[in-house]
């Protein structure tokens, strides 16, 4: 029996401002079933209490202890190896009042950057990637706050994300990133078992992507189910390294999951 389930957010359990169809309540069910659950999102722009909210108002009630995210994982890894250190962001307003709430140093003059942090922001233009060349050029760290290159807006197309814009800072810089956060990270790993409180190898993780939400629940001993209502389709899962599980084609059915 699963004691556990780490859900996805965007393109698992809504899309944009609404709930995947049935999702709330299939949620509800899990509560029923007595497992913890952990909504955990590489979306890097808001706090735990905005994703309380934002749950809130789709009718799906979390407490903020149950929220983890690309912007908690980075903010606690940065808190934690560049405490002392001025950082250059390129990011929303929403990370950097993470970054503020832990007391990290944040510098508008790349000149004065011991490291590079890079995410996403909306406003992000050839300024910003010179900017980002010329905080680190000498060698200084460079992080991602998370891989994701595309994700859903809220018309239910791609845009790109946080991992487009550290790509592009990676080709400027001529390096890859000394850390990315976020799934499938070993430090969101971390950061989620802590959160659970009970072994990951006996929960399922919840997603619509391979390369983060399957690649996290592998590196973490997790039962993998993928859903549908995102970004995975046929013709990448065929394509895929990765073998879910289990394939849903949506949340609402996950009790096709638990009741094996």
């Amino acid at each position: 029996m699963y004691r556990g389930a780490v859900l996805d957010l965007d393109g698992t359990v809504y899309r944009g401002r609404d709930p995947v169809p049935g999702a709330p309540e299939a949620i509800e069910r899990l509560r029923e079933r007595g497992l913890v659950l952990l909504f955990l999102s590489n979306n890097p722009t808001k706090s735990r209490e905005a994703y309380v909210e934002r749950l809130g108002r789709m009718g799906i009630e979390a407490a903020a202890s149950e929220v983890l995210s690309a912007g908690t994982v980075t903010t606690r890894y940065l808190a934690e190896h560049h405490a002392g250190d001025s950082l250059f962001v390129i990011g929303s307003p929403g990370l950097l009042e993470q970054f503020d709430e832990a007391d990290l140093a944040v510098t508008d003059d790349p000149e004065a950057a011991d490291a590079l942090v890079a995410s996403y922001d909306h406003e992000f233009d050839y300024d910003d990637m010179t900017d980002a060349y010329r905080a680190v050029a000498d060698g200084g760290a460079f992080v991602g706050s998370d891989p994701d290159v595309v994700i859903p807006a809220g018309d239910g197309r791609m845009v790109p994300g946080s991992g487009a814009i550290v790509n592009a800072c990676a080709g400027v810089l001529e390096r890859e990133p000394d850390h990315v956060l976020g799934k499938p990270s070993p430090e969101a790993v971390e950061m989620a078992r802590e959160a659970m409180g009970v072994p990951l190898e006996d929960c399922l993780v919840v997603g619509d992507r391979l390369n983060t939400d399957l690649a996290f629940g592998e590196r973490a001993g997790m039962t993998t189910v993928l859903v549908r209502t995102g970004v995975t389709d046929d013709r990448r899962l065929a394509g895929s390294d990765l073998d879910p599980d289990y394939v849903l084609d949506s949340l609402a059915d996950i009790d096709a999951v638990l009741d094996l």
